[in-house]
């Protein structure tokens, strides 16, 4: 198969420089670039920049999951020590007593 004879996908008045290895298809220098050492189209270059690796996919689920778990347990340690500093207030506090007494003319 003689390249030169062939002509580029986009552009039918030019000749062909080089072929895509992904899709098959002819292209002249302007509609190929470089990537990782092969001379792709810029449609197969969107389509494997779009694809994430398997391995960054598993990694995104651990993240999201250890970030839902650190949420949980930062919640559960702002109600449980609002729920302390709720127990630790006086008595008078609770029955609606502390504000009759006047606590604040002792200050």
């Amino acid at each position: 198969m003689d390249i030169h004879r062939k002509r580029c996908a986009n552009h039918q008045s030019r000749e062909a420089a080089a072929r895509c290895p992904v899709c098959g298809r002819f292209f002249c220098r302007e509609c190929v670039t470089e990537h990782d050492g092969r001379m792709l189209c810029a449609s197969c270059i969107r389509s494997l920049s779009s694809e994430k690796p398997l391995s960054a996919k598993r990694f995104a689920w651990i993240l999201q999951a250890l970030l839902a778990a650190a949420g949980f347990f930062l919640s559960w340690c702002v109600f449980y020590y609002i729920g302390r500093l709720l127990i630790m207030l006086p008595t008078a506090f609770h029955d609606g007593t502390l504000w009759q007494t006047g606590w604040w003319h002792n200050l």
